[in-house]
């Protein structure tokens, strides 16, 4: 279980919007793979939990940052289905070995903003999980039990 006991209370929910939200996974940049580890790298938080008005589930993607070369060595998008990914996975045919030498010692210049895209894609992508997360325990009646729990914790 985690660290957190009020994520334990909602595995269901997360359940449910993990499936709906996987539409959403589809139309973004990262394969299902990838999502997995970011999901696994992001903890949710409940922002002001004693304040009905401002309490929010918010996705700390402090750790997202440490797997963003992780994930440049999975496939994305649809080429993760099979055949070659997208982007920078399969060896295109511009540059060649050289350039594959280059990118595999950080000396072709990109990865630096490579890797913040994926970073500011991977914080966007969980906080619009977040947001339909807490949605959906709304729309269930159950988001003032996990919030005033949260609160009565801290």
């Amino acid at each position: 279980m985690s660290d957190n006991p009020w994520t334990d209370r909602i595995v269901g929910a997360r359940m449910t919007v993990d499936q709906a939200f996987s539409a959403r996974i589809a139309d973004s940049e990262f394969s299902n793979q990838q999502w997995s580890l970011i999901m696994t790298a992001t903890e949710f938080e409940i922002e002001h939990p004693d304040d009905p008005d401002r309490a929010r589930i918010v996705a700390n993607t402090d750790s997202v940052e440490q797997i963003i070369p992780e994930l440049e060595n999975m496939p994305t998008g649809m080429g993760a289905m099979g055949g070659q990914g997208a982007g920078k996975q399969g060896g295109s045919s511009s540059g060649g070995l050289f350039a594959s030498i280059k990118g595999a010692l950080g000396l072709d210049g990109g990865d630096d903003d490579d890797h913040a895209d994926k970073l500011q894609a991977a914080e966007r992508l969980t906080q619009e999980y977040a947001d339909e997360l807490q949605s959906h325990l709304e729309s269930e009646g159950r988001w003032e039990s996990v919030r005033k729990s949260v609160a009565a914790d801290t």
